[in-house]
Order: structure tokens, then C-alpha cells, then sequence
């Protein structure tokens, strides 16, 4: 229903924020790591997603757009819900998720509170072919969240057309690296140039 919302920080605590955006404030919760990156007041843009719970409707909100990506992941798994998934996030980075489950390390997401063995490994075998090892971002993305959010909308782009999500990753790791860095593409560029090598 909403994909971000932008406008004035009026209020911020270290689970969830108000933001006023045309004259109507909205309530959202977010991970510590999102709380971690606010300034205490001003204009900010937060990644939604809307939960409907049995008894009301809850909005959450990210600072990333990989973030929300992953938060969305997690509650695809048996057994996660909102609650949970917000507590990895908050203890982990999506890097430091990524890495684990990559090279299927139980005992990092173990050590989340809340987070035991089994769900751990649930989490790893459910996601491990989402997040395999090597997949983290290539080096020239590092530090740039629009760079990141071009690659990472080039991978679901590629994924509806038939890749999986490793064959996808691989495509846009190949395309950028041969990419010059002083023009960065635009989505469609990128999806275009993965095609023609994949």
C-alpha cells in the first residue's frame, strides 16, 4: 500500500517514531538499527510495510530499502512474526545477517534474544538460498544506499523474468563491476546489460 513516506520526525523513541506528513501523523515501528540512524528531528524518509494483525493494522518502517527487504523476508518463515523479525534486525546488520545465514552459521542468529536454536536453523534453511555465501554487495556499492537500491531492484526485476536469486546477484555483480563508476545505471540499464550476459 505504501512503499515510503517522507516528512517531519515529530516525535522518536527507540522502537518507533511519528512522522507528520501532510498534516497527518503517522505511528510507525522500526528496529533499533533504523532508531540508531535518525536525527531527533526533521524531514526523513522511512521504508514501509504494512502488517495486518487479527486485530488492527500496524505500519513499520526502515531506513533502508534492504531493511524492509529483509524484515520482509524473515516473515516469510515459518514460525517469524513481526515481533521477531524486528529483533534481528536490531541485532544485526542486513550484512551481518547475510553473511550467517550464507555460510549457514546458526549460533550468530542463536545469539539474537528471542532467537533460539531451531528457529535459527529454520531461518538458515528457509533463506540460505536467498542470502547464499559470496553474496554480499560488490565493493563499488559499498557506502551508497542509491547504488545499493538500483542493484537490489535490478535482482527482483531479473527474478520475475525467470533468474533465481543467486543467478540474479551474479548477473548484476558481473554487469556493474564492467560499469563506469563516475555514471552509475539506472535499473533498466542494468536489467538490460544482465540480460545480454546472462
Amino acid at each position: 500500500m505504501y512503499d515510503y513516506l517522507q516528512g517531519d520526525l515529530v516525535d522518536k523513541g527507540a522502537t518507533e517514531v511519528t512522522l507528520e506528513v501532510g498534516g497527518v501523523g503517522y505511528r510507525l515501528t522500526i528496529p533499533l538499527s533504523t532508531s540508531a540512524r535518525l536525527p531527533a528531528r526533521g524531514i526523513v524518509r522511512l521504508f514501509t510495510h504494512l502488517h495486518l494483525r487479527e486485530d488492527r493494522l500496524q505500519l513499520f518502517g526502515f531506513h533502508t530499502h534492504e531493511e524492509r527487504a529483509l524484515f520482509q523476508a524473515l516473515l516469510r518463515v515459518n514460525g517469524i512474526g513481526p515481533a521477531t523479525a524486528l529483533s534481528i534486525l536490531s541485532h544485526l546488520s542486513v550484512a551481518e545477517f547475510k553473511k550467517a545465514v550464507g555460510a549457514e552459521d546458526a549460533s550468530v542468529l542463536a545469539k539474537v534474544k528471542g532467537i533460539g536454536k531451531k528457529i535459527s536453523e529454520r531461518v538458515i534453511l528457509e533463506l540460505k538460498d536467498a542470502f547464499p555465501l559470496g553474496a554480499a554487495q560488490p565493493a563499488a556499492l559499498a557506502g551508497s544506499r542509491d547504488a545499493g537500491r538500483v542493484q537490489e531492484d535490478a535482482i527482483l526485476a531479473l527474478k520475475t523474468l525467470g533468474y533465481t536469486r543467486p543467478g540474479a546477484e551474479a548477473a548484476v555483480r558481473q554487469v556493474w563491476g564492467a560499469l563506469d563508476p563516475a555514471r552509475p545505471p539506472t535499473v533498466e540499464e542494468l536489467v538490460r546489460k544482465a540480460l545480454a550476459v546472462g
